[in-house]
């Protein structure tokens, strides 16, 4: 490691609270294990477990740098010993621990990938967290499969937009919902086959409609308690619910009938608490996968707004809004 500064910028959350507890600070530059790389922060996205953390209800696991961010892309300025794939100078996206609202971010190896050809920072640091989530859930504790019909919840999501579509991608036929006609057009735009405003219509009944009644194979939901039971309801034979976040509450009562007479599956994951082989498993998957869709241009990520990182406070305020469609982004360097 040469020619490194000691101290770095990054975004203070001080002890929790509204967006406006964060402000620019100055800290150490992080240390980094043997089987992790350090990297020059270029661009990191803003997610929904960053506003959580903010606000005190989403700690992170031990270990972890308390410094807010889940995801960037920049470039590599030191590696451990045990690193082999990267060399300093090398450019990265990667799913971080935390710490990813600042100037230099320490990642396992094993979290990171290039960037897809073609791709820039900002394109490349709106990968990682919504693609790592999307993989794991959907197509591996949700076994989404060609020909099969899947219902996204919150379309417009950064998680929404990429679950329409590797969904598409990967044979999918895709009904989603979202919170106005405008959205729900975004949603179209995207490929999704339909688009249910869930301000205007009753999602259950909509895809009654849609399915002729049978149900969708697989549900994937961050809003969880205020859309279990209709959930259990929309699912066909064999279907299977994937719980990722509960913005609708996390305590509810409901019939669970459904889950033995239909033979239903309810599941649901966090990525945070996971290991770092687990992690790399997906992140390998992704590679082989996924990756290839990106710079065929088959699908990528849509930013929304990119703010510098010293207007953190207004990103978080914007996702607390829930008006953007897709990615909001914090620049921190070029």
């Amino acid at each position: 490691m040469t020619n490194l500064p000691a101290t770095m910028n990054f975004i203070d959350h001080g002890k929790g609270g509204g967006p406006e507890v964060m402000a620019l600070a100055q800290t150490s530059i992080p240390a980094f294990a043997a089987d992790e790389v350090l990297i020059r922060v270029m661009v990191t996205g803003v997610n929904r477990p960053d506003v959580a953390q903010r606000e005190g209800s989403y700690p992170p696991p031990p270990g972890a740098s308390p410094i807010l961010g889940l995801e960037c892309a920049g470039e590599v300025v030191a590696i451990g010993p045990a690193v082999t794939r990267y060399r300093v100078g090398d450019r990265v996206c990667a799913l971080t621990n935390g710490g990813a609202y600042a100037e230099y971010c320490a990642a396992p190896e094993a979290q990171t990938l290039p960037w897809p050809k073609g791709y820039d920072a900002l394109h490349a640091a709106a990968l990682p967290e919504t693609y790592f989530t999307v993989w794991a859930n959907l197509f591996g504790h949700g076994r989404l499969a060609a020909g099969e019909t899947v219902l996204i919840h919150g379309g417009t999501s950064g998680i929404g937009v990429t679950a329409i579509q590797l969904a598409k991608a990967f044979g999918a036929r895709v009904i989603t919902t979202a919170g106005s006609a405008s959205k729900c057009a975004a949603c179209l735009e995207l490929g999704a086959d339909a688009a249910i405003d869930y301000r205007t219509q009753d999602f259950a009944e909509e895809v009654k409609r849609l399915t002729d009644g049978k149900g969708v194979d697989v549900i994937l939901d961050m809003v969880g308690a205020d859309y279990f039971a209709r959930n259990l309801k929309s699912l066909a034979r064999d279907g299977r619910l994937v719980i990722i976040a509960f913005l609708g509450g996390f305590k509810t009562e409901a019939d669970l009938r459904p889950i033995m007479v239909k033979r239903l599956t309810v599941t649901g994951s966090t990525m945070r608490p996971r290991t770092t082989a687990e992690k790399g498993d997906i992140a390998a998957a992704l590679a082989a996968k996924v990756w290839p869709l990106l710079e065929a241009g088959k699908a990528g990520p849509r930013i929304f707004q990119t703010f510098p990182l010293t207007e953190a406070v207004a990103a978080h305020r914007l996702m607390e809004s829930s008006a953007h469609i897709g990615k909001i982004m914090l620049k921190v360097a070029n």
